[in-house]
């Protein structure tokens, strides 16, 4: 967001995934642009430690030097004003619809392939996901179904040990930048079954862009990003999840 910086103002902006930029003019009047990746949950632990410390009142003071804030959607801003306080205004994320839209998909496989994207630890639900895949009833006839897990993380180990056994699941690791249009371009269908913590739901963006049919947790952010056009379903709840 453009905005007029003074000497020693500084400018916050919580973008995509609750990254922060903050801007300092230097002393010949140019800017110093420090980029930090600060999660939501980094957010809601700041707002806790400052509490229990009783050191708000910094954060407030520290806001007087903001020129101009914003978040990109509703939770975020309640969760950068739990945290440091202060006035922010909601600027919702845009796509680029033509990367995605136009993205030459991977080989389909041989049913309709269901994608998950994002870091495997527990706030993105990737086990309320595995657990729902396993309880769905499929069509007898045709192929079925093939979940596609993208990522990894913490709970990688864990989940493969605990789900390993389930036929269909195809487990492709870490995917680069180029990849992410192609999967989303042969899916039938994006999930994003994340439990809570979600700022803005870019990756339903991108998967609506991409043709995808969407499903996701019924959480403000995702709301915030979908719109009416996701199904959404009960965060947690993999026998809502399974239909």
């Amino acid at each position: 967001m453009p905005a007029e910086v003074a000497p020693g103002v500084f400018v916050f902006t919580a973008r995509s995934y609750a990254t922060t930029t903050t801007v300092v003019a230097g002393e010949s009047g140019g800017c110093l642009v420090i980029d930090a990746a600060v999660s939501v949950g980094d957010l809601a632990a700041i707002a806790s430690f400052l509490s229990a410390r009783g050191l708000r009142p910094v954060a407030g003071w520290a806001n007087h030097r903001i020129a101009a804030s914003c978040a990109v959607s509703e939770e975020a801003r309640l969760t950068a004003w739990a945290a440091m306080g202060g006035e922010y205004r909601v600027l919702f994320n845009g796509v680029e619809v033509d990367r995605f839209a136009g993205a030459v998909p991977v080989p389909a496989p041989g049913g309709p392939a269901i994608l998950f994207l994002g870091r495997h630890e527990r706030r993105k639900g990737l086990d309320v996901l595995l657990e729902a895949f396993g309880r769905a009833r499929w069509a007898p006839d045709g192929p079925g179904p093939v979940l596609w897990v993208a990522g990894d993380g913490p709970e990688t180990a864990r989940l493969r040990q605990r789900y390993g056994h389930l036929p269909g699941v195809e487990w492709l690791g870490v995917i680069d930048d180029d990849e992410v249009p192609a999967r989303l371009a042969a899916a039938a269908v994006l999930c994003a079954p994340s439990l809570g913590g979600e700022s803005f739901g870019m990756v339903l963006l991108e998967g609506m862009a991409a043709g995808c049919a969407v499903v996701a947790s019924d959480i403000p952010g995702y709301r915030a990003a979908a719109g009416d056009h996701a199904g959404l379903v009960p965060p947690g709840n993999a026998a809502a999840l399974a239909g």
